[in-house]
């Protein structure tokens, strides 16, 4: 999992994000690019969605980092709420609604295996002092200017990309993988989104936490997993659908909020 020296880390890759990038709007086709997004996204919503079953045991590892991917995935749902809010552009809702289903994912699966749910109901305030730490730095550099909202949100899904990879390596728990790997793939797309509008204005984001390589591989890639026709906002978001009691009960049927599928790119 992520060590406090990797929030710092971040926190710097973050101001960097604010050195390189313009202090001016620049126009662009938001509306072009969500539709492009969303036509290309079509035939994975009809993929096959599974439901958790909530069955296993839960390691320490896997507990862990239930509690802070819930944190996480709303960080980027507060994050891209707030970029939508001051410069209007859709690409922040489209995703923004997207995060919503992520952090539902986790949070069935945190409320399935009877666990405390961690997260604050409230828009921008989280509990773990690093997650708020982290969120106040985020919306500071996305102030700057759309292209930084924009480079931030690349950022937040490069983060999360690269805990999710890391997440995945130390988990067993099927309910568990199956979440992280729909998760995965949405931030996956998330990031070449972000990446496809920087282009349309002439912006090139650099990665801060995964290698370039990987990044590339990540743009030229296109996903096939799970029910991923999330930029239009069409994903299921009604998680009281799951098993969200707290019981074990292995024919809970979430409509793809519990396995990520649902939560869509």
């Amino acid at each position: 999992m992520k060590t406090r020296k990797l929030f710092l880390n971040a926190i710097l890759a973050i101001g960097s994000i604010i050195a390189v990038s313009c202090s001016e709007t620049i126009d662009a086709d938001d509306d072009a690019l969500a539709l492009d997004i969303t036509e290309k996204s079509a035939s994975i919503a009809l993929a096959q969605v599974d439901s958790c079953t909530f069955s296993g045991e839960l390691t320490d590892a896997e507990i862990a980092g239930l509690i802070e991917m819930r944190e996480e995935e709303k960080l980027a749902q507060d994050v891209y709420l707030y970029f939508y809010e001051m410069y209007g552009y859709n690409i922040f809702n489209n995703i923004s609604q997207s995060e919503s289903r992520h952090t539902s994912a986790v949070l069935n699966l945190i409320e399935g295996y009877g666990l405390e749910d961690p997260a604050s109901s409230e828009t921008g305030v989280f509990n773990a002092e690093t997650f708020q730490a982290l969120y106040d730095s985020l919306i500071n550099a996305g102030s700057e200017s759309l292209v930084a909202a924009l480079k931030t949100g690349a950022f937040i899904e490069e983060f999360d990309i690269n805990d999710l990879q890391e997440l995945l390596e130390n988990s067993q728990n099927e309910d568990v993988i199956r979440v992280y790997s729909n998760l995965l793939d949405g931030s996956e797309s998330h990031i070449r989104s972000f990446s496809n509008m920087l282009s349309q204005m002439g912006e090139v984001y650099e990665p801060q936490i995964i290698t370039a390589d990987e990044y590339e591989a990540i743009l030229s890639s296109s996903s096939t997993k799970g029910n991923n026709n999330g930029t239009n906002g069409n994903g299921n978001n009604n998680a009281s659908q799951g098993n969200n009691n707290g019981n074990k009960n292995p024919n809970a049927s979430a409509s793809g909020v519990c396995d990520g599928s649902g939560s869509n790119k």
